[in-house]
């Protein structure tokens, strides 16, 4: 069901995972479809310390004004993570009644493999303790079924946008714009999948 704001309220996402996974192609997306839906929009990065492997967090928010990119901490409509842990490291972010999108991947850190640290074993029954309203993907196997691994991040895309109050013209558009023409029908499929999966939740 999607998320309604009144027009005096901004609405605030939250996308975490590692680099290399697509978390700032997601986030454009959604700007772009703010922006076209009318919204003041406002984003807001952080990069690991790799290009590849350290942990990735975007923010967008957007509104009829939005006067500061940053998001604070319990106000995200969406928590949406392309990494299984990576959700635990943000979920302070999430509002009380938000949801969290989590995909099933799990990326071993150099900490984990190096023997300094170990890797929480969480699945999805274990995580919905900390997250009430969870939509637990398997993103990556999806997108396989496409035929690109690499669409996952849409597939994850397409489960956050049914809690966003932008119209599906919106979406079509902000992926045709921000996808290279060859690769459009497999991220609005990809998108499409995501929805799907999210519709319940």
């Amino acid at each position: 069901m999607t998320s309604q704001n009144s027009t005096n309220e901004s609405t605030s996402v939250v996308l975490v995972g590692v680099g290399g996974q697509g978390i700032l192609l997601a986030s454009t997306i959604i700007a772009q479809a703010a922006l076209s839906s009318g919204y003041d929009v406002k984003t807001y990065e952080v990069h690991g310390m790799a290009q590849r492997g350290g942990s990735v967090m975007a923010q967008v928010r957007y509104g009829q004004k939005v006067y500061s990119p940053l998001i604070p901490k319990g106000a995200a409509t969406v928590l949406a993570s392309l990494e299984r842990t990576e959700a635990l490291r943000y979920l302070d972010y999430l509002a009380p009644n938000g949801l969290a999108v989590v995909s099933d991947q799990v990326i071993v850190p150099v900490t984990v493999s190096s023997g300094a640290t170990t890797y929480p074993d969480m699945g999805e029954e274990e995580l919905r303790a900390y997250f009430p309203r969870l939509a637990y993907l398997h993103a990556v196997d999806k997108a396989l079924e496409l035929g690109n691994a690499r669409a996952a991040n849409v597939v994850l895309l397409g489960a956050l946008s049914t809690q966003l109050n932008l119209d599906d013209q919106a979406w079509e558009g902000a992926i045709k714009k921000c996808v290279k023409p060859a690769f459009v029908e497999l991220n609005m499929q990809a998108f499409a999948i995501g929805r799907d999966l999210a519709k319940d939740a």
